[in-house]
């Protein structure tokens, strides 16, 4: 917590435009994680001990994750696969994956997983809104110069591309039959996710987040029960 008081210092100085944008995004995302932490707390205690129950393991899955400025840091979610699930040619999930356990469905259905990185964000980690955070492997391996852009900005937990393509991109363009669900992100999916993270860099204001946040609580109330209709990915720049 002294951390995140000496930032909340350092923006009480004369800063420029774009600095106070990012001083009063950064007290703001303190301010609403800790409001966030305090009401969904028992939403996280629940869901840690579904998790706990339902299958053997730690309730909380670090994951390594590429942030401001391509920096690695560990995101906190709940677990929601089995233990041992995860390996490097399958980190991108589908929608049938058979490691997703029932109540790991559930979970990311209501976007409970989610709900530990309010611990990144008070760490400074992440932010409430802002770009989708990648993994750390695929964005080494991935990204080309022009796409880091997209790691100029603090990653979210509320992101443009996700209530866009809400609930995923996996649901609305699911991979060909007989082609790898992560070739398929590589491919199709990654470059359009690249693509508005990059303009959320450029374009960022408190007005655009707080139209990101409106938009995400209405999926997750509305959509999550009433699906949106499927429509295909913008066709891929040649």
């Amino acid at each position: 917590m002294s951390e995140v008081l000496q930032q909340s210092m350092r923006c009480t100085q004369t800063p420029t435009p774009g600095a106070l944008y990012r001083c009063v995004k950064r007290l703001l995302d303190i301010v609403i994680a800790l409001i966030a932490l305090a009401l969904t707390g028992p939403l996280i205690l629940i869901g840690v001990l579904a998790v706990k129950l339902s299958s053997r393991g730690p309730a909380f899955y670090r994951a390594r994750r590429a942030g401001l400025h391509g920096e690695p840091f560990v995101m906190f979610k709940l677990r929601t696969m089995r233990v041992g699930a995860d390996s490097p040619d399958r980190k991108v999930t589908s929608d049938d994956d058979e490691r997703v356990t029932k109540v790991g469905r559930w979970l990311r259905k209501c976007k409970i997983d989610e709900l530990p990185q309010l611990w990144n964000v008070l760490k400074g980690d992440m932010a409430i809104v802002g770009p989708r955070p990648e993994d750390w492997d695929i964005v080494q391996q991935h990204y080309s110069a022009e796409q880091r852009g997209a790691l100029d900005v603090r990653p979210g937990i509320a992101s443009p591309v996700d209530v866009d393509w809400y609930p995923d991109m996996t649901y609305h363009d699911p991979a060909p039959a007989g082609v790898p669900t992560q070739e398929h992100y590589l491919r199709r999916h990654l470059p359009v996710q690249v693509a508005q993270a990059i303009r959320y860099a450029e374009r960022q204001s408190l007005l655009l987040d707080g139209a990101v946040i409106v938009r995400l609580v209405f999926c997750v109330v509305v959509r999550s029960w009433l699906p949106p209709v499927k429509r295909p990915l913008p066709a891929l720049e040649k």
